[in-house]
């Protein structure tokens, strides 16, 4: 399937693009989400939606309320807000969406366009966009399918290879279908790049969280990709890599960017999405399930980004389909040695039942070493045993060339005698990496009743361990411009708006603060909240914050700018220090701020209460957790932080830089300077503050 190129050609402007997770069937509701999306943060060129469009198919002959939204969009009652190009998730779709397709190749209805099992399409910008449909099983992964493909959960090979089939030829000028007998005759007759933009499967790649720091909201998804995927990703290195297939249900996550140095520094990223439709499994909130991103359709490949990891893909080589739980127990085939007769009753080679086989034995008919996939040897015997797969990386040092359990740093002992931590590993009690938390001095020092015993109060850090206490010696001092009585103020790491290089002079949004104006007010004594400063310190702190606040907002408003500030006070985290966080907006945006929060709440099921001031009163003493903003109208909102429901510590920052069009300065770590650029920006802001600074 291929969309038709424009006569004009494609074009080299941006391209903005709304990627959502899987609809399950609420067709009508996804429309109407994806409408206010556009409304407010677009205009979008086209939508991608991910995993499961329709849902599981109905078997029960019933014609269920989602059935009926289905037809209803086969006969063009339910109208597409733009283009969507959808997919098939982990089930085989509708019989009446299937007809639909082959009646008319893709285009189910006006706006709403199929993706073919395997495609490979270019859109009228120039983007080309890969697809792999269906889930991987490894049982019939090897199989031929018979009858239409979507009539299918699964994808198999033939579909893959046909995938990298169309990506490395040049479609726009196939006349005909060509057949291949192999990857290599592909390869020989490739005549154009295999390269893609964006790649959609419902799939993860086996080797995508290698690397990654990024926390995962599933400890079982780690595991859980597919290793004929990490050939496909290699193949057609795409800049954006999105999947719906993370965990029951889906969960979001999104990786660090990774760089392929044999293209110029091709830079890629993946997200996986949570599902729109469905249910939580936690009931609490949904995980975040739409994604909006801008892609240039040519030109030079982007800066390498400063969160950049290994690329996990380029030390791999091709392995054998990863075997799954469902494939070990349910086809009769032992997840060790192979089918080897009736469950309890294991071969001893060529002695009858018993015992695991023992060396020099012949493996019974269908067995297949799990190391090499040879039938003559059992795994025992395998002379490859020893020796990991090329793809294979050390999950304690991060190299390859060795198991786990010859690691020759497993046994090294950490600077208090515990274990080494690995590498990247933070001790979040006092921020060292040479010893886990469990061997910490600063945690055997606490009290016994500050164990890990059953729960008790929140257990703060020390003043001496806290980032943000001026007591510890390796507080970001080049970052403080201020310092009063009762508070100091600081540039933050990775601050939101833009002060170096082109973006921040040529952005129409970037505030004209010398030094950016991103500040942090921070009391000087060590509180969790300001909500749980005691009352007989707490009124010259309020004080003096309420005089910073005010100078801001003179300095903002100097440079046309209005101030924004906000407060996350969550009791339940470790090593909180209190602080508000203050960002300008330009004064055209400042009518927006209260909208913009309202909006991107109701998207993620953050909700404001109706009177803040009574419920910043109901959360006095620590007696509650909140979110906190101050509008640059003076008004306020307040979002009351639920126990066991979560709430995304950058909600403020995720407004902010959705308001302010600058998606790209969600991460602040990406957005982190070197500390002399750090310094050229604390003394340009120091300077232009130092009229309005209260504490001179």
């Amino acid at each position: 399937m291929s969309t038709p190129v424009l006569p004009n050609g494609p074009s080299d402007s941006p391209v903005k693009i709304l990627t959502v997770g899987a609809a399950v069937g609420n067709i009508r509701e996804l429309f109407t989400k994806i409408k206010a999306i556009d409304a407010k943060h677009g205009k979008f060129d086209f939508a991608l939606c991910v995993g499961d469009f329709f849902g599981p198919v109905n078997t029960e002959n019933l014609i269920s309320e989602k059935e009926g939204e289905i037809q209803e969009l086969l006969d063009g009652k339910i109208e597409a807000p733009m283009r969507c190009y959808i997919m098939q998730g982990e089930h085989p779709l509708p019989w009446s969406v299937i007809q639909s397709y082959t009646k008319t190749s893709g285009e189910l209805c006006k706006d709403v366009f199929l993706l073919n099992k395997q495609a490979v399409l270019t859109t009228a910008h120039g983007l080309r966009i890969a697809c792999l449909g269906g889930k991987y099983d490894g049982q019939e992964y090897t199989n031929e399918q018979h009858g239409p493909p979507f009539s299918y959960a699964s994808y198999t090979s033939a579909n893959v290879e046909q995938l990298l089939s169309n990506s490395l030829t040049k479609t726009a000028s196939a006349n005909k279908a060509q057949s291949y007998t192999s990857l290599a005759a592909i390869r020989d007759a490739a005549s154009s790049s295999s390269l893609v933009d964006i790649l959609l499967s419902h799939d993860w790649p086996s080797a995508v969280t290698q690397f990654s720091a990024a926390p995962l909201a599933q400890p079982d998804l780690a595991p859980a990709g597919v290793h004929a995927l990490d050939e496909v990703v290699r193949k057609v290195k795409p800049r954006y890599h999105f999947s719906a297939g993370g965990g029951s249900p889906p969960q979001f996550w999104e990786r660090e960017p990774y760089v392929w140095n044999d293209e110029q520094g091709r830079v890629s990223r993946f997200v996986s999405l949570g599902a729109f439709g469905g249910e939580s499994s936690t009931g609490g909130k949904k995980p975040r399930w739409f994604y909006a991103f801008s892609i240039q359709p040519s030109g030079p490949a982007s800066a390498r980004p400063a969160n950049a990891t290994k690329n996990p893909f380029i030390e791999s080589v091709s392995r054998p389909p990863k075997r799954h739980f469902e494939d070990t127990d349910s086809g009769g085939g032992n997840y060790i040695w192979g089918n080897v007769g009736d469950a309890g009753k294991r071969m001893r080679t060529g002695a009858g039942p018993g015992g695991p086989p023992q060396k020099g034995g012949k493996p019974p008919s269908g067995y297949k070493c799990k190391v090499c996939e040879s039938t003559e040897h059992f795994i025992n015997d395998c002379p490859d045993r020893e020796k990991p797969p090329e793809s294979y990386i050390c999950k304690i040092c991060n190299t390859p060339g060795h198991f786990v359990r010859d690691c020759p740093t497993r046994h090294q002992v950490g600077d208090t005698g515990g274990r080494k931590p690995r590498e990247g590993y933070v001790c979040r009690a006092c921020g060292s990496e040479l010893h886990y938390i469990d061997d910490c001095p600063t945690v055997k020092a606490r009290p016994a009743h500050e164990g890990r015993g059953k729960r008790g109060p929140p257990k703060e850090i020390t003043s001496d361990e806290c980032w943000f206490c001026l007591s510890n010696p390796n507080i970001a001092k080049h970052l403080i411009v201020s310092i009063g009585t009762e508070c100091y103020l600081s540039l933050p790491k990775g601050q939101i708006p833009p002060t170096q290089g082109s973006a921040a002079a040529s952005h129409p949004n970037a505030p004209r603060i010398p030094g950016g104006g991103h500040v942090l007010i921070i009391p000087i004594t060590h509180q969790p909240s300001y909500s749980t400063i005691p009352a007989a310190l707490a009124p010259p702190i309020l004080a003096e914050t309420d005089a910073y606040k005010r100078a801001l907002r003179a300095l903002y408003a100097k440079h046309g700018a209005a101030a924004v500030f906000f407060e996350v006070a969550r009791l339940s985290a470790k090593g909180g220090h209190a602080h508000v966080q203050a960002v300008p907006v330009p004064l055209k945006l400042r009518d927006s701020v209260e909208r913009a929060f309202r909006a991107e709440g109701q998207l993620l099921n953050v909700d404001f209460e109706a009177d803040a001031d009574a419920a910043l009163a109901a959360c006095a003493g620590g007696r509650g957790s909140y979110f906190r903003v101050d509008l640059p109208d003076g008004g306020k909102l307040v979002h009351l932080i639920k126990e066991h429901v979560p709430f995304g510590i950058q909600f403020g920052r995720q407004v902010l830089v959705t308001l302010l069009d600058m998606a790209d300065r969600f991460d602040w770590k990406a957005c982190t300077l070197s500390e002399e650029e750090d310094k050229a920006d604390a003394q340009a802001f120091k300077s232009a503050f130092a009229p309005f600074d209260p504490s001179l």
